[in-house]
C-alpha cells in the first residue's frame, strides 16, 4: 500500500512540476505537500498513522499540486463548471478549502485521541477540532497575505481571489464546512481504525 500511495505522489508532484502555468506560483502551491512528505516520512516509523489519514493526506496533496500546477483561478475542469453553471469566477479554490479543513480535522483528531490530550467527551474533542482547524485556516490565510506582499505583481494569482470581496472569509467557511463534514462522516470510520494505538 505505502509503494501505490509514494507513486501516486511522486507522479503527481513530476506532472505539476512539468511546465506549470507559473513555476514561483506552483512552487508556493505544492510547498505544503512537500513538508508534508518530509514529515510522514520523518515520522513513519515512529508514529505511523491510520491508513484513513495517509489517504486523506495524499488526497488533499494531489489537490494543492493540481491548484499549483494550473493556479487555483486556471483549473480547465472548474472552467468548464463555470461556464455550465454560469458562475462568475472559477472554484476549485473552493475545493482546496474544504479540503484544508476536511484533513486537518481527522489529523488534529487523530493526534489529540493518540496523545490523549483530550479525554473528557466527543463533544469537546469535536469542539477543540474545529477550533483549531479554524485557527489553521485563518493562519493559511495569514500567510497567503504575507506572500503575496512579497512576491508584488504574482499577489492576484497567488491569492487566487478573481475579485471577490469575501474571498478570506469564505476560505474559512469552507474549511469549517469541511472539518464539519470530516468528523460527522469519518469519526466511526477513525475510532475503528484508532483502536490498534489506543490502550
Amino acid at each position: 500500500m505505502k509503494y501505490i500511495w509514494l507513486s501516486i505522489f511522486i507522479l503527481t508532484l513530476l506532472w505539476s512540476a512539468w511546465h506549470p502555468k507559473d513555476t514561483f506560483i506552483c512552487f508556493l502551491e505544492v510547498l505544503p505537500a512537500l513538508i508534508g512528505f518530509v514529515l510522514i516520512v520523518g515520522t513513519r516509523k515512529t508514529f505511523p498513522l491510520t491508513p484513513l489519514l495517509y489517504t486523506l493526506i495524499l488526497i488533499h496533496m494531489i489537490i494543492l499540486m493540481v491548484g499549483g500546477h494550473y493556479t487555483y483561478a486556471e483549473v480547465p475542469l472548474f472552467d468548464t463548471i463555470k461556464e455550465l453553471f454560469d458562475q462568475t469566477r472559477n472554484n476549485y479554490d473552493k475545493v482546496g478549502h474544504f479540503a484544508q479543513g476536511f484533513m486537518p480535522a481527522i489529523l488534529v483528531r487523530e493526534l489529540l485521541l493518540r496523545k490523549e490530550i483530550v479525554t473528557v467527551s466527543k463533544i469537546w474533542l469535536n469542539y477543540i477540532v474545529l477550533s483549531i482547524v479554524l485557527a489553521f485556516s485563518a493562519f493559511y490565510e495569514l500567510i497567503e497575505w504575507w506572500l503575496a506582499l512579497a512576491s508584488g505583481e504574482d499577489a492576484e494569482a497567488f491569492l487566487g481571489t478573481q475579485g471577490y470581496v469575501w474571498d478570506t472569509q469564505s476560505d474559512m467557511m469552507y474549511a469549517l464546512i469541511g472539518g464539519l463534514t470530516a468528523l460527522i462522516l469519518l469519526s466511526r470510520l477513525h475510532d475503528k481504525q484508532l483502536k490498534r494505538f489506543l490502550p
